[in-house]
């Protein structure tokens, strides 16, 4: 069974649209990302997003719809699951409402669209068209409050109404506006290419009767003028309205304009050829286009005497390649992307200035694992994984390409390195005189030394021999500024309180049998300490170290840890060795308000203790780290401080230090600092734990300085540094553009160094060049090595990186490229090379051997040193016997390979059409015995295959080109030969994405794992995802867990999650997913409240408290692990 998480949502943009949705005079944008919209409010400086919301299915269509009694606009989504639906704003909820859904609008026996779903609203208001099929115009008459509707239709459409054109090709399409003279009924203007292989423009008029109840009424798109004298380059239709009125053609070479009234054609030459792609209207004269090679034009209409006398166009800037463009008013334009970064951009005089940039991942053609948390090759295990995988990407096309490190985690940015230091065991931020609102002291205590540094309001910075008479010859547990302009120092032998004023000691204090000073914790009122490791005591700061309590712990055991709140100045909390026990206790008296066992293991005892607020508007979070790596976390009642809402949290194999670090107001988060160091923080209502991008941190603490506003000091073994920490979790991609298309990316961890395939486009005099390249790159810098162009005519098609066998028999690392060649006049079939390369110690690329193939070389693998190609129609392994690749075996496929999968020798072939198969490699058995491939198995469905991997034993992980996913596994147990041959489909799913490439992961399992990840998933709008599979004890419970928060969720559309998920292509449609667990859905149970959550326990047959805790604990981890 199987189970999968998003770890990078969806960053491609499609459809986009201006729209007063939220308030009645205020507009804001939508964008559309695959299957979420986002909505975001305009600025001076940009956009910023307000709002986010999941659909279920992917989005094809946005319009916008005002109904007269709304203040508001309505929006209408059209998903690829044929679900139709009408969102408004619920300004008291903040949420998206549904008010009209239509639930299914496909049709089996019409062919879908072969260009893109359309969606029209005519400029009357009356009606909007949809095309979704060809030949087919679908009509929905928009309904106004009248005398005889009632209040549940006054903001909602009418019935679809289908009719039939005999249109089939179609290009383009639009609303005419109406002029004075105009029949009534809306028209309707068609740009399509005949079978003739013509185009034409033909222009309908639009006759509607409703119907009665219970009939949807008839429509008719009657003809009313047609030509056939275009430009074979014609692709855009642009409505003209008043007071030209008119219709624009965008062409390759020209653009033209239909007069209205008269029906004349206009052409106007373009000074160079454009590949029109999208518009947007600025107003009733002029127009911004867009063209396929990221070039935005200004297009204005010279009117006179109420009519267009000639137009002008001229190129204003270069943006990304653009889906789609929106004007947002005062100069300022939206290029949404998707095969580059979305764009803000202003227009200006002499041209654009690009205002803002939002990464776009998509389409990601390649991917590599770059590692799992270091590069040492070792597995890990899966308890933690959230940020330990680094994956880059081959992301966008032509000038938008670029290779993009991609990790998820919480971002920290160095600002400064004060120097090597090593061995540092804490810091603490101080302030030179009470009256300084920010720290512009630290002190770093070593072992036996406390050493401070003195920072000035412009960063720099200076260590201090002396400061106000701190003891600098030690080591010290405990600094911080206290109220009366007083510093508190405590050290292994005393505790010390000094005036900044004078510099002078006010108070001091030591044990009076010399017992050294284990550990230390003080709020502004109060210190506590342990002395001896068995005893606390309680100073009260105000009175200059008066001891108000103290006690000695002899059943409890040693104290391990203790920590004074600044949230609870009326308690302390403290950890103990022996019961591996945490006890709340007075600060007053030291007794003993709530106790808790830990563990039953002597050995994991609490080793670090914080208590603060976390979640807003919830009880403070007591936070534990165990010896053994494991995060205890409690809600607290401010109250009578009972203890509840248990839960465990593996961070590692040792125990994690808690630094506490304000964030808003009273919130804070807490920095763990071990081998994995994270932060947490509360977010949604629930606690999250996230992966710091800060390798080997030792110590840390809050340092707010003039300089440095909201930073942080952070230590290694080695150094120390100041640096700015996020305050939650995101996705950190680091940028190497390449401005060519990253088609194939290779590893080498031995090399550090990326091997790329790249396509580079260029126009040169209106010819469109194509040149490849095989590059290498660093790993570090992302900077270019060295390159290799391939021939003119030759296409990069894949690239691996392989040890293989040389003439000797010893592997040697190499990449290994295959290419195609565009030029097939003459050629009877396909050609192309595959070419080995060894990279010089001076980190350049040599060609050490190639040869010419029969077909182009699509797919490449290595097995038992041997290159695995995948040719037009044939596998053939060749081994390298340089500078010849000798063929040592073939197999002949159904139609194409496109992907291969490699497990021992096993060779997993995904074909174009024909699903899987899966051939065994057997070596000769004697000298001048033969190589040779066997089919062993095979999936006998129809699959337009996309990608393959294997992820265990006898079984596979495909996609396909319609956005399915699929575990096969190889019926081993069959009776029959036949059963045994047959791969079963054991689990299904519809992504709604297309994956381009599934890469396997090596993550060793522990014994409590709920799922052990087995690949990554990058899908064409920019997803990365994480299969994994459950283990067989939790199978039940996970779907079953699955079903039930399904049956609560309320979708927009109110589509339900069983039809979202189910598998469908164009042969088969399930009705629900098949054994996969949707890991985004199953973790809205922890927004569930507390009594929600033991409603659904209750309801799968989990009644206990501890029952419940169990299931928080788990689904919390199956978060973390994307």
């Amino acid at each position: 069974m199987a189970y999968l998480a998003p770890i990078h949502r969806p960053s491609s943009v499609r459809h986009a649209l201006r729209i007063r949705l939220l308030e009645p005079d205020a507009e804001c944008l939508v964008v559309a990302k695959a299957n979420r919209l986002e909505i975001y409010a305009q600025h001076d400086d940009g956009i910023t997003l307000s709002y986010t919301k999941a659909l279920y299915g992917k989005v094809t269509m946005l319009e916008k719809l005002q109904f007269a009694q709304s203040p508001t606009e309505h929006l209408f989504v059209g998903t690829d699951r044929f679900m139709y639906f009408t969102l408004s704003w619920d300004s008291e909820s903040q949420q998206l409402c549904t008010q009209k859904t239509y639930i299914d609008q496909s049709d089996k026996t019409s062919r879908d669209s072969q260009n893109q779903d359309r969606c029209h609203v005519d400029p009357t208001k009356q009606f909007m068209a949809l095309q979704l099929y060809d030949g087919i115009v679908t009509i929905i008459p928009l309904i106004s409050k009248g005398k005889k509707k009632g209040p549940s239709e006054a903001f909602s459409l009418g019935e679809p109404v289908p009719t039939r054109i005999k249109e089939f090709f179609v290009r383009s399409s639009c609303f005419l506006y109406p002029t004075e003279t105009d029949e009534p009924g809306p028209r309707l203007a068609v740009l399509y290419e005949d079978n003739h292989q013509k185009v034409c423009l033909s222009i309908k008029r639009l006759e509607h009767s409703p119907g009665g109840a219970g009939d949807p009424g008839s429509a008719n798109l009657v003809d009313l003028t047609a030509r056939d004298d275009l430009e074979l380059g014609a692709s855009n239709l642009i409505p003209v309205p008043a007071p030209a009125y008119g219709l624009l053609i965008l062409t390759e070479s020209t653009i033209a304009f239909i007069d209205d009234a008269t029906g004349e054609l206009t052409n106007k030459p373009l000074d160079e050829p454009a590949i029109f792609v999208t518009w947007a209207e600025i107003d009733a004269q002029r127009w911004l286009l867009a063209d396929d090679y990221g070039r935005l034009f200004l297009l204005i209409l010279v009117i006179g005497n109420h009519r267009a006398k000639t137009f002008e166009i001229n190129m204003i800037g270069n943006t990304s390649r653009a889906s789609v463009l929106v004007y947002l008013g005062n100069g300022f334009v939206f290029v949404g992307s998707h095969q580059g970064d979305s764009q803000v951009v202003r227009i200006q005089e002499g041209g654009i200035v690009i205002v803002q940039n939002l990464p776009n991942i998509a389409p990601i053609l390649d991917f590599t694992v770059m590692d799992m948390g270091n590069r040492s090759g070792e597995t890990h295990s899966n308890e933690y994984a959230s940020g330990q995988a680094r994956i880059v990407t081959g992301s966008g096309a032509f000038q938008d390409g670029s290779l993009r490190s991609i990790r998820s985690g919480v971002g920290m940015e160095e600002q400064g390195l004060l120097g090597e230091m090593n061995h540092i065991s804490d810091l603490f931020p101080l302030t030179s005189s009470g009256g300084r609102a920010h720290s512009d002291i630290l002190a770093a205590s070593f072992v036996d030394e406390t050493r401070v540094f003195r920072f000035s309001p412009e960063g720099e910075v200076e260590e201090l021999e002396d400061f106000m008479g701190m003891s600098l010859f030690e080591g010290s547990l405990w600094l911080s500024n206290i109220a009366g302009n007083r510093l508190l120092q405590v050290t292994s032998s005393r505790v010390t309180i000094l005036d900044l004023d004078s510099g002078m000691a006010t108070a001091e204090w030591s044990a009076e049998d010399a017992s050294p000073i284990t550990v230390a914790s003080a709020n502004e009122e109060y210190l506590v300490v342990s002395t001896g490791g068995s005893e606390a005591i309680i100073f009260d700061l105000s009175r200059d170290l008066h001891i108000t309590a103290r006690r000695a712990f002899s059943q409890e055991g040693q104290i391990s840890c203790m920590h004074v709140p600044k949230i609870c100045p009326d308690i302390c909390v403290v950890g103990f060795w022996q019961s591996a026990s945490v006890a709340i206790l007075s600060i007053s008296n030291l007794e003993t308000l709530r106790k808790v066992v830990m563990s039953g293991d002597a050995v994991n005892v609490p080793r670090s203790i914080a208590l603060t607020q976390l979640i807003v508007n919830e009880a403070p979070t007591l936070l534990v780290a165990m010896a053994n790596g494991e995060i205890v976390t409690f809600s607290v009642s401010p109250t009578n401080f009972d203890l509840g809402s248990r839960t465990a949290t593996i961070l590692g194999t040792q125990g994690a230090t808690f630094k506490i670090l304000p964030r808003d107001g009273e919130l804070s988060n807490v920095f763990a600092i071990c081998e994995h160091s994270s932060l947490i923080y509360g977010s949604e209502g629930r606690i999250l734990y996230a992966a710091v991008t800060a390798e080997e941190a030792s110590c840390v603490c809050p340092f707010d300085g003039d300089a440095y506003p909201g930073a942080i000091a952070l230590a290694t073994p080695k150094d120390l540094r100041i640096a700015l920490v996020d305050t939650e979790r995101t996705t950190h991609v680091q940028t190497l553009k390449v401005n060519a298309a990253v088609r194939r990316v290779a590893y080498s961890p031995k090399l550090k160094a990326f091997g790329i395939g790249t396509i580079y486009r260029e126009l040169k005099t209106g010819y469109e060049m194509i040149q490849s390249h095989f590059k290498l790159a660093d790993e570090v810098m992302f900077k270019e090595l060295d390159s290799h162009t391939l021939y003119s005519d030759e296409l990069v098609e894949s690239c691996i990186r392989a040890d293989l066998r040389d003439g000797s028999g010893e592997l040697v690392e190499r990449f290994v490229v295959g290419t195609a060649y565009m030029d097939l006049e003459g050629q009877d079939v396909v050609r192309g090379r595959i070419m080995v390369f060894a990279v010089t110690p001076e980190r350049k690329l040599q060609v050490v051997s190639e040869l010419a193939t029969m077909g182009a070389c699509r797919a490449l693998d290595v097995i038992d040193g041997n290159i695995v190609a995948a040719l037009v129609k044939t596998v053939i392994i060749y081994s390298l016997d340089a500078p010849n690749l000798t063929k040592l075996a073939t197999y002949r496929t159904s139609t194409a390979p496109i992907a291969l999968s490699i497990s021992g020798s096993e060779i997993a072939i995904a074909d174009l059409m024909k699903s899987v198969s899966v051939v065994t490699y057997t070596r000769p058995t004697h000298p001048g015995g033969s190589h040779s491939l066997v089919e062993i198995a095979r999936h006998f469905q129809t699959a337009w295959a996309t990608a393959v991997a294997h992820v265990d034993e006898h079984t596979w992980l495909e996609s396909d080109a319609e956005g399915n996913l699929m575990v096969l596994k190889q019926n081993v147990a069959g009776v029959t030969a036949d059963d045994r041959r047959r791969l079963e489909v054991v689990s299904e799913i519809r992504l709604g994405e297309m994956v381009n490439r599934i890469r396997t992961v090596e993550v060793e399992q522990s014994g409590t794992a709920v799922v052990v990840p087995k690949a990554f998933m990058a899908t064409v709008d920019g997803s990365v995802y994480l299969f994994a599979l459950i283990t067989p004890a939790k199978q039940d419970l996970l779907m079953r867990l699955q079903q039930a928060v399904a049956a609560r969720v309320q979708s927009p559309g109110n589509v339900p999650f069983n039809a979202y998920r189910a598998f469908k292509n164009s042969v088969r449609e399930a009705e629900e997913p098949f054994r996969f667990v949707d890991g985004e859905l199953i973790e809205k149970f922890l927004d569930y409240p507390a009594t929600l959550q033991e409603s659904i326990c209750t309801e799968l047959g989990l009644k206990a408290q501890a029952d419940v805790e169990e299931m928080r604990t788990m689904v919390e981890g199956l978060r973390r692990i994307h």
